[in-house]
């Protein structure tokens, strides 16, 4: 009889140590009516038969599954990493708005439960209980989370929301905006929250909820040109063990997706690229939208390869392309970014070069207002500019790793500006 009060099922009576068939015990088994040394009762944990399960087989993980378990973790974490600013940010909205009104009618430690009322009765006494469990066993590290709002969760955040929308209204324009973010979290939360696994498809859409979600509530940069690419959760945690790499693409294309000329280059307020062609700016940023960034107050330094040098040349014999095709693209390419200078009204700022060294990479530093982006791509023997892997590096004003004086954005640009001073303009 087992300490739940059910009876283990007996042995197989075909084997050896099966139950007694009297009193005195098996029939060649031990002394005293020990089966095999097992006392009376007990379950046998003798090996299994060839062909069966074995005991225990389900604990042995081997690569695979701890591939996936790590999976899961990572993407587990970036969720709540979310969903803990989410719930941080709605807790601060929701006291800044029902404290004053709540507070100083029914004390500072009562006026949550008079803000929940009758239909909120049962989870903010949960709340309550939950609080004072805390207090016991010492479980409230920081004196500020001494209060039942600290204990509320984002179900009921966003129920104290719902409920009190007239006082909300002045502050939050669209109400269904709001609610349709918080249902889309709730289906991350609910994964999160029980330990289960979660698709890279809802964490993408959890971490497009929470971003607009925060922007909403008033907890993003507010700043559009600084948004070209927003510092998400993750970094701002442990961007600094990555210096100030923030993003890296196995190829051109895939940065694209994620990060367009236009989100890159719009808004610019310093531009320097150098490269051999610099197809990135010159192919898929019209020329229209260039004099318009100039005009705007753009500073832009273009430093092309010189298409007459013997490096073009060597660079044609390593992609086995035909003589000349390569020189002839780039002069291109200069020719195209002459006709926007040329439609400038203030030339000086449009500045275009070449060089005569060797390539070793292509780099865009893109600096705007308040914050800086650098692509940065190496130069392979074998594969073109469209299919290097690419970097893309924070750089300059908000969010900027607490070691930027050894970030690759400041060494690229430093090596930009040392080619700069050994260039030659184009007329």
């Amino acid at each position: 009889m087992s300490s739940g009060g059910l009876e283990l099922p007996p042995g197989d009576s075909g084997h050896e140590g099966g139950p007694a068939d009297a009193a005195g015990g098996v029939p060649g088994g031990a002394p005293g009516g020990v089966p095999g040394g097992v006392p009376a009762g007990a379950v046998s944990l003798a090996p299994p038969v060839a062909g069966s399960a074995r005991a225990g087989a389900e604990l042995d993980w081997g690569a695979d599954a701890w591939s996936e378990v790590r999976t899961r973790a990572q993407r587990a974490g970036r969720a709540y990493i979310w969903l803990n600013l989410i719930e941080q940010r709605l807790r601060a909205v929701v006291g800044a708005v029902l404290r004053p009104i709540y507070e100083p009618v029914h004390g500072q430690d009562d006026w949550v439960v008079a803000a929940a009322g009758p239909a909120g009765q049962e989870w903010v006494q949960r709340a309550v209980a939950v609080r004072e469990v805390s207090r016991r066993k010492g479980y409230l590290l920081d004196p500020a989370d001494d209060n039942v709002l600290s204990f509320l969760t984002l179900p009921q955040l966003r129920e104290l929301m719902v409920q009190h929308w007239p006082c909300f209204e002045p502050y939050f324009d669209d109400r269904r905006e709001i609610e349709l973010a918080l249902d889309e979290l709730e289906v991350t939360r609910n994964v999160v929250s029980r330990n289960r696994a979660l698709s890279r498809a809802v964490l993408e859409q959890a971490e497009r909820a929470s971003a607009r979600l925060l922007e909403v509530l008033g907890g993003g940069a507010g700043s559009p040109a600084a948004d070209r690419l927003p510092i998400d959760a993750v970094e701002d945690l442990v961007g600094d063990r990555y210096a100030d790499v923030i993003s890296v693409h196995p190829d051109r294309v895939r940065l694209q997706r994620q990060l367009p000329a236009e989100d890159l280059f719009g808004g610019a307020r310093r531009l320097d690229a150098i490269g051999i062609g610099l197809n990135l700016l010159v192919q898929n940023f019209s020329g229209r939208r260039l004099v318009r960034l100039t005009e705007a107050g753009c500073r832009v330094r273009l430093l092309f390869l010189n298409p007459a040098s013997s490096a073009v040349k060597r660079r044609e014999r390593e992609l086995g392309l035909r003589k000349g095709e390569l020189s002839r693209s780039v002069e291109m390419n200069i020719l195209h970014v002459r006709r926007v200078r040329a439609g400038l009204r203030d030339a000086s700022r449009f500045e275009i070069h070449v060089f005569d060294e060797t390539p070793r990479f292509t780099a865009y530093l893109v600096e705007g207002d308040s914050s800086g982006i650098a692509v940065v791509q190496s130069y392979l023997r074998r594969a073109r500019g469209m299919e290097a892997p690419v970097l893309v590096l924070r750089g300059g004003g908000r969010g900027v790793p607490k070691d930027a004086d050894h970030g690759l954005f400041t060494t690229y640009r430093e090596e930009f500006e040392s080619v700069w001073d050994d260039s030659r303009p184009v007329s």
